[in-house]
């Protein structure tokens, strides 16, 4: 229950917990990919948050999935939010043996098998979120320095993102280095999920 979850202190801003309450939940883009199942697949994003003893603060761990395939997911991550005034800073960490943790997001047990030795920070690669009335913008942390491998070709990360507290709305995309075009990522516009169950609950609250 809420009431027994640590306390953490009011030097954390209400906009990161906040952030965190929306973030939390299993977001799913069905009614997009059934209006146009051609372009789009029918995705889950999971956060769940993290025991407040795992980085001391607010973490969160993730998972995107296809809907058809929930226990083997195609992205995992752990997620570290920092109070930085009129932002909040997030630190991305890859998991060391990403599948042995599959399904967590949905399974407790799972979960907390997760410890700070199976993860390892993912440098240049941190989201940056202000908040803009009822939604928070984010996206990458400038530089171009956020790098990913494909197909041979060293790309960067150019990532957008826009949170409420019912919805999220994301477009990754890969940048070739040296001539700036796309490499990967969707071509038809953002995914659109919408919230289908929420963990806001299991966010600490403020004192």
């Amino acid at each position: 229950m809420t009431s027994s979850l640590p306390k953490i202190p009011d030097t954390v801003s209400p906009n990161l917990i906040t952030l965190a309450r929306w973030m939390a939940g299993d977001f799913s883009n069905y009614q997009q990919a059934f209006e146009n199942s051609k372009d789009y697949a029918h995705i889950h994003v999971f956060f769940r948050p993290l025991p407040f003893e795992f980085f001391s603060g607010i973490g969160l761990y993730s998972e995107q999935v296809y809907d058809y395939d929930l226990w083997r997911p195609y992205r995992q991550g752990v997620h570290r939010l920092i109070d930085k005034g009129d932002e909040i800073y997030i630190e991305n960490y890859s998991l060391k043996q990403a599948l042995y943790y599959a399904g967590a997001a949905r399974d407790l047990n799972i979960l907390k098998t997760i410890t700070p030795n199976c993860i390892e920070r993912r440098y240049h690669c941190s989201m940056i979120f202000k908040r803009e009335g009822d939604k928070f913008i984010g996206g990458v942390e400038p530089g171009n320095l956020c790098l990913i491998e494909k197909n041979g070709c060293q790309t960067y990360l150019d990532s957008y993102v826009e949170i409420t507290e019912t919805t999220w709305v994301s477009l990754d995309k890969g940048m070739d280095v040296n001539t700036h075009q796309q490499v990967w990522g969707s071509t038809f516009g953002p995914l659109r999920f919408e919230k289908r169950e929420s963990f806001a609950d299991e966010i600490p609250n403020i004192l």
